[in-house]
């Protein structure tokens, strides 16, 4: 009596093995390339600027703040910002090299 709901609900020309996982590996390349590599590539730049930091610089920081690299020692940075105020940063801080005419980022 129940044998024909029982072969109804049997599932028929299933995909097993990796097609099962064609979808999912096809998203995690669309995200590597969309999301992942991007974000690496941009770390890897922001690491070469903060390597290439010299004394003279002018940088912004991340808290918007301009100032002129007067010392670096390791990690840490010290800015001038105006004639009498200078302050020590961590290097990671300082989010890109500016243009001193101008104020504008590279």
């Amino acid at each position: 009596m129940f044998t024909g709901i029982a072969y109804a609900a049997q599932p028929t020309g299933t995909t097993g093995g990796i097609g099962a996982f064609a979808p999912l590996i096809f998203l995690f390349i669309i995200f590597y390339f969309l999301l992942i590599r991007p974000q690496q590539k941009k770390a890897k730049e922001h690491q070469a600027t903060l390597d290439g930091l010299v004394v003279g610089d002018t940088v912004i920081t991340n808290g918007g703040i301009y100032g002129t690299v007067i010392r670096i020692e390791g990690h840490v940075v010290l800015l001038q910002c105006s004639d009498k105020v200078r302050i020590k940063i961590i290097k990671k801080a300082i989010s890109a090299k500016v243009d001193p005419v101008t104020m504008e980022g590279e």
